[in-house]
């Protein structure tokens, strides 16, 4: 019988796409809970598409708690906000936003009239493959967030992705990664795509209005 010497450490084993998915899904669970900042969760979600061994993966979710299974609450809407439903979301004069854990539908639209929106995907549950937002930005600003974990498909005028939009992993994405379709016309309006929530004072350098 062979004793391993006390301390010893097993070898780094290769991850692959749903280890890495795995991982991804519970930071965008932590993120949700309040448990992640904006930048840790960047940090740990681009950490976790690029790891390559266990060991990589290990240190990203070792200080949060076990995942739990919970339903996805409606997110709320403030008063004098835009009318939101399932499959839409629409403002006058006034703003919408949906953020955090949200289930979004294949396709979903969102319609601002001088007003703003804000479509945060980072933490919400995609039921679809491949998503499709119908945005429409009339003399408004629209910014959708989206997952590192995606790919992103821009169609339309007035569309644009912002400074943080993470074209370096795209490559690296497995050929199933989930797929954002942004299909937008920003009239005397601005819609941003990105994957990180404008600083304050920040410029709209990269938007096309």
């Amino acid at each position: 019988m062979t004793i391993e010497p006390a301390g010893e450490q097993k070898p780094a084993i290769r991850v692959g796409d749903r280890d890495r998915d795995a991982v991804v899904q519970r930071l965008q669970q932590a993120f949700a809970e309040g448990r992640l900042d904006d930048d840790e969760f960047d940090q740990r979600t681009r950490a976790a598409l690029t790891a390559r061994h266990s060991t990589d993966l290990a240190g990203l979710t070792r200080d949060l708690p076990e995942a739990t299974a919970a339903p996805l609450p409606s997110p709320a809407v403030p008063a004098g906000a835009g009318r939101q439903a399932g499959g839409s979301a629409i403002a006058y004069k006034s703003s919408i936003r949906r953020a955090g854990r949200w289930r979004v539908p294949e396709r979903f639209r969102t319609i601002v009239y001088k007003g703003s929106g804000h479509i945060d995907l980072r933490a919400a549950e995609l039921t679809a493959r491949e998503t499709t937002l119908a945005v429409i930005a009339y003399k408004s600003r629209v910014d959708v967030l989206v997952p590192l974990g995606v790919r992103v498909n821009l169609e339309g005028f007035g569309v644009s992705k912002g400074w943080s939009a993470a074209e370096d992993l795209e490559d690296r994405l497995p050929a199933d990664a989930p797929v954002v379709h942004v299909r937008g016309i920003g009239y005397k309006g601005t819609i941003e795509v990105s994957t990180k929530p404008r600083e304050l004072g920040q410029s709209d350098r990269g938007a096309l209005t």
